[in-house]
């Protein structure tokens, strides 16, 4: 495979939760010329996501909390409705998806499995997220959910029905882009 890129250079910018690094390299162009480029990228742990349905019930488990970056760019509640997700954390995508369904919902879903992967925002980090579909159902509601409170989570746990769910991203109620994906998959392949 012929080198498109060379000479990396890194340097970091801002240590916290994630990395930022200011990346400077050689792009070799379509043309064959070389030409030297300056990015600054997140260097994020990847994650997984998983959308609960009941195909009996007809409905979907969402989470509801306040996301900041979503607030200081004009969501003037700052609250998002989503698929649970989080980081790995060093565990594999599935038990990762299982581990967060049940920290953020309570529910310890059957029959997960994973539908497909994507990096979510790949002009600025590395993360890649693993989508997840699991079922659940009453009897599989094992705590209360809402998160943890040592990642300063506060969690709504919403039981929607699909149809209503998946109009509330026609009408703006959804507009984060993993749920998007979760929902219209679960639309296209007709999971309830």
């Amino acid at each position: 495979m012929e080198e498109i890129v060379k000479n990396i250079k890194e340097e970091v910018l801002a240590k916290n939760w994630h990395t930022l690094k200011k990346i400077t390299f050689d792009y070799k162009k379509k043309d064959g010329n070389w030409q030297t480029q300056s990015r600054e990228v997140y260097e994020k742990d990847n994650g997984a996501t998983i959308l609960l349905y009941n195909s009996e019930q007809h409905t979907v488990i969402l989470t509801k909390q306040f996301r900041l970056p979503s607030y200081l760019n004009g969501n003037k509640e700052g609250v998002l409705i989503e698929a649970c997700a989080g980081l790995l954390d060093e565990d594999a995508p599935e038990e990762c998806a299982r581990r967060e369904a049940e920290e953020e919902t309570g529910y310890r879903p059957a029959n997960v499995r994973k539908v497909f992967k994507a990096y979510m925002t790949p002009g600025s980090d590395t993360e890649i997220l693993y989508f997840f579909v699991g079922e659940y159902s009453k009897d599989m509601k094992v705590a209360e959910g809402g998160g943890l409170e040592e990642e300063h989570e506060e969690i709504e746990v919403l039981e929607l029905p699909f149809d209503k769910a998946y109009g509330m991203i026609e009408t703006g109620e959804i507009k984060d882009a993993k749920t998007i994906m979760l929902l219209q998959y679960a639309k296209i392949h007709k999971l309830v």
